[in-house]
């Protein structure tokens, strides 16, 4: 069965990454790196490995990134609900920005919106330039609660803090002096 050229497989994305297929495994495993099931097999999007290979995200966009993911969840479970809610924000957008820059980005979003679900689920949990530009740009405002901002957030600062490496006391010790 032949799958989309957008779709790569565990070694094809290996290849890219200059990686083993185990450590993209756990990329996917971990839920760092979006992934499909089709069949026995997991796809990933061209779009989220070649993310991986430019530079990362700034803090900013990390955090829209996770925020949209979360709303994405929303999105699966209701998509007409949340569908209506986008369309709504882009009118009213439309209204209070009659003219000017903003319309690029109201434009676009209108496209995705009409493009249909895969369009907009690419545009919320993407890593590629484009969903990144959109989301600094959002119209799903407002359909996170902030209770669950909050809860997104934390997690997000959670994994951070997983990964900072612990500083030796020699190092704190001498950071310290100087502060």
């Amino acid at each position: 069965m032949r799958t989309s050229p957008e779709l790569l497989s565990i070694g094809e994305a290996a290849i890219l990454l200059r990686s083993s297929r185990r450590q993209v495994t756990d990329l996917c495993a971990r839920g760092l790196l979006p992934y499909v099931s089709i069949g026995t097999q997991r796809k990933l999007r061209r779009a989220d490995i070649e993310a991986l290979i430019r530079p990362a995200l700034s803090r900013t966009e990390t955090e829209q990134l996770w925020l949209h993911r979360a709303i994405a969840g929303k999105f699966v479970a209701n998509p007409a609900a949340i569908l209506a809610a986008a369309t709504i924000n882009l009118r009213r957008l439309t209204r209070l920005h009659p003219e000017g820059h903003s319309w690029e980005w109201i434009d676009r979003w209108q496209a995705v919106l009409d493009e249909g679900p895969e369009a907009v689920l690419e545009a919320l949990t993407s890593s590629a330039g484009y969903a990144v530009e959109l989301r600094g740009t959002s119209p799903f405002v407002g359909i996170l609660s902030e209770v669950e901002r909050r809860i997104v957030l934390d997690a997000l600062a959670d994994t951070r803090r997983e990964r900072a490496r612990p500083m030796r006391a020699e190092t704190l010790e001498r950071v310290l002096r100087v502060v």
